[in-house]
């Protein structure tokens, strides 16, 4: 008999193959009436777009977008319609609202979407959108689970699609100075990276909502959607700082911050998947409505070097990086090499040497290219079909880390993986458990988990 705790991905598959063949597989997200893919944009013509999700983060996005002269607002779906109607108004004359996403999808004159819902919704709207033959614009977290991160990968190279995720820190200039300092070489071989993101929530946290009842105009089931469907919170209803206090809806603070701050090592070192994932933490101190950690640490090996993760919600000191002594929040990550170490954060960076280590070296000249902004990258890629700079393809080396550290911490285990393969090895419980299961009647689309 095959050891079970040696499940591989291989045979996750054959079993969900399996599944599959006697009529219980995830049927496609759309009805069988939805469009042909959407055609390339022609490099002259108008960008129609949409947006699923309308709150604040979704529309500082489709501000960035419907400022440039090629775009054309379309569309725009939330479940709450306060908030739908209110970029409706705003483009009133091109752009139609609607409750669903999948309703919002069909609509012929739409090319690309903006998806800034909560991140339980990630993985599901970017597949549905990406079958619907549209581009997409998704924000971080990518997702919560490997098992979408993978599918939501593998959906946008079948379906031909152009991706960007939402980590704007990345088109910043400071995070291209850093990346040119460390791959110069100057702080020689680097064996340990140390990330952080801490504030301090203490003693009240997010508080308790008095709030119980949905307000007229949300449809608070389709809110939740895949999620379990729980009582109407008004504090986790109101936008992505309060989403990050519940696991169901955000997986927390980390997927929330991480994306952003973990991004520059994976991008300065070109590092790939983790070998093996430690994570441990908890919620060991607020009392609030939330039910997420409020402290999370994390231990990646890469086959190189190792990276940690420090996620604090009631001490917000930041080591070199600290300022003024007040509470606030804060973020940074170290590079530690043997010639000296280099700390920085979205704004700034600064060597420390070891003795005179680096001493004489030559200035680091520039080499990365401005960026025209996140937004206008994605927009440029939509015309020329040339994947950005943040696509999922590249993305998903940060999304993956942040997802098993989730696992980890679930589990109280390390989790091991296997980049060729893709999957976790060695432990059959943490491959089931990285593929959600949904709350009916959303269902898990397992057939993109093949690449």
């Amino acid at each position: 008999m095959k050891d079970t705790a040696n499940l591989t991905r291989r045979d996750f598959l054959q079993k969900a193959a399996t599944i599959t063949a006697i009529g219980f597989a995830a049927p496609p997200l759309l009805a069988a009436d939805a469009p042909a893919p959407a055609k390339a944009v022609s490099p002259n013509s108008r960008i129609h777009l949409g947006i699923i999700g309308c709150g604040g983060m979704g529309r500082a996005n489709l501000g960035a977008c419907a400022s440039q002269p090629d775009v054309v607002v379309t569309a725009a779906c939330d479940v709450w319609e306060a908030r739908r109607d209110a970029v409706v108004e705003q483009f009133k004359g091109t752009c139609k609202g609607y409750r669903d996403f999948r309703e919002m999808l069909r609509q012929k004159d739409l090319d690309a979407v903006i998806i800034a819902t909560p991140p339980h919704w990630h993985a599901l709207i970017a597949i549905a959108a990406c079958e619907a033959g549209k581009d997409i614009y998704l924000q971080k977290p990518m997702t919560l689970h490997l098992g979408e991160s993978l599918a939501v990968r593998n959906a946008v190279k079948r379906h031909n699609r152009i991706s960007q995720i939402g980590t704007q820190i990345h088109a910043t200039e400071n995070y291209r100075r850093v990346v040119e300092f460390i791959r110069s070489g100057h702080l020689g071989p680097i064996g340990v990276v140390r990330t952080f993101n801490v504030q301090n929530q203490h003693p009240k946290g997010i508080g308790a909502a008095t709030q119980k009842t949905a307000p007229e105009g949300l449809d608070w089931d389709l809110w939740c959607g895949p999620a379990p469907l729980r009582e109407f919170n008004r504090t986790l209803a109101t936008d992505a700082f309060y989403h990050s206090s519940w696991m169901d809806y955000s997986g927390g603070w980390t997927p929330g911050m991480a994306p952003h701050i973990i991004d520059l090592p994976v991008w300065a070192l070109d590092l790939g998947f983790p070998l093996n994932t430690s994570a441990s933490g908890g919620r060991f101190v607020l009392k609030d409505d939330g039910d997420a950690y409020d402290h999370h640490e994390v231990l990646w090996q890469y086959p190189n070097c190792t990276m940690t993760w420090m996620s604090s919600m009631t001490n917000s000191y930041g080591f070199d990086l600290h300022g003024e002594p007040k509470p606030q929040r804060r973020l940074g990550i170290y590079f530690h090499g043997a010639n000296g170490t280099m700390f920085a954060n979205y704004g700034m960076f600064k060597i420390v040497p070891e003795g005179d280590k680096m001493k004489g070296q030559p200035e680091v000249p520039k080499s990365i290219p401005p960026s025209p902004g996140h937004e206008r990258e994605w927009l440029d890629c939509i015309k020329s079909r040339q994947q950005p700079s943040v696509s999922v393809f590249y993305h998903v080396k940060v999304d993956v880390p942040i997802v098993l550290s989730l696992l980890s911490l679930k589990l109280g285990r390390s989790i091991r993986f296997d980049p060729a393969t893709e999957w976790i090895v060695g432990d059959a419980e943490a491959a089931r458990l990285a593929v959600p299961k949904y709350r009916a009647p959303w269902k898990f689309p397992e057939n993109y988990l093949k690449a």
